[in-house]
């Protein structure tokens, strides 16, 4: 019983949770955008199951493909792989029966729409980032960002079979979200990406050319959001919200610039972009109910 648990513990470190739980996150939310309320919950259940399992295939092909990466980083060299607890044969198979498991699920339990969007992300995630860009190009983060930014149009399509402005908009935020959040990580992170001749932008350019590309990402995501009110995308409650917000993670890419010596603003820019995109989408949500 004890083997059987440490398996499964595992499995399911192997398909990276944190990231799941923060794109079913904005899957939800697009999904309850598109319905003006809480989505029908079989939809529910099944969108979020479907977008779990292609989240977890992702996670698990990036494991299989980066396993020589892992062992040398210290912040991955605990992964199951590395330990050699799970073997790449087993990671790889899991991957690719999560994966159809999820296209299968979507395509029969949702609609055809979000299936093919939903596999649309795994596999630019997996081929075009994890496989190409991640290796190649400091500029990594920015092109595949993509592939994170899909779980919100595959929300709206399982509410809608269509791909929507609100939709789009979150997926625009997402999308220009994914820098600032990565590089402040990278920042933390810097050395370790160096070790392993992966070329994140900080050991490619440096720290300084870094933090002024995350202010300036900040800005664009900024003007992005509060955009989406003039276009009547958004309403006002939303605008007030994403004036708010993004005036705190505007303060905090600036006081990240100025920091010299240390990583302590950097951390805290981090923390505050995953809070920040949560908050967003509770914004949207809440403005597409009382609108």
């Amino acid at each position: 019983m004890t083997t059987a648990l440490a398996a499964i513990g595992d499995y399911y470190a192997l398909s990276k949770p944190r990231i799941i739980a923060l794109l079913l996150i904005t899957t939800a939310a697009s999904m309850a955008m598109a319905a003006r309320g809480v989505p029908p919950l079989r939809l529910l259940f099944w969108t979020l199951l479907g977008g779990a399992l292609a989240s977890a295939s992702a996670g698990a092909f990036n494991c299989v493909w980066d396993a020589d990466i892992d062992r040398v980083m210290k912040r991955t060299q605990s992964r199951p792989i590395p330990q050699g607890r799970i073997s790449i044969r087993n990671a790889t198979i899991y991957a690719a029966l999560t994966g159809a498991a999820s296209f299968i699920l979507l395509y029969a339990l949702v609609n055809p729409l979000a299936a093919w969007l939903s596999l649309l992300g795994l596999v630019y995630y997996v081929v075009v980032y994890t496989m190409w860009l991640k290796r190649t190009t400091p500029l990594n983060i920015v092109i595949g960002g993509a592939a994170g930014a899909l779980p919100p149009l595959v929300g709206w399509a399982a509410v809608t079979h269509t791909v929507g402005a609100p939709a789009l908009g979150l997926f625009a935020l997402i999308f220009l979200w994914t820098p600032p959040h990565f590089w402040s990580l990278a920042l933390m992170t810097e050395t370790e990406y160096g070790k392993a001749n992966i070329p994140m932008l900080p050991n490619v350019c440096g720290q300084e050319r870094t933090k002024r590309e995350i202010v300036y990402y900040s800005i664009v995501l900024v003007a992005a959001s509060l955009a989406l009110y003039p276009l009547h995308v958004m309403g006002a409650l939303y605008f007030g919200a994403a004036a708010l917000l993004g005036a705190i993670f505007l303060l905090d890419a600036l006081r990240t610039w100025r920091e010299t010596g240390g990583k302590v603003q950097a951390r805290e820019l981090f923390r505050y972009s995953l809070l920040y995109l949560a908050l967003m989408c509770a914004a949207m949500v809440v403005d597409r109910i009382i609108s």
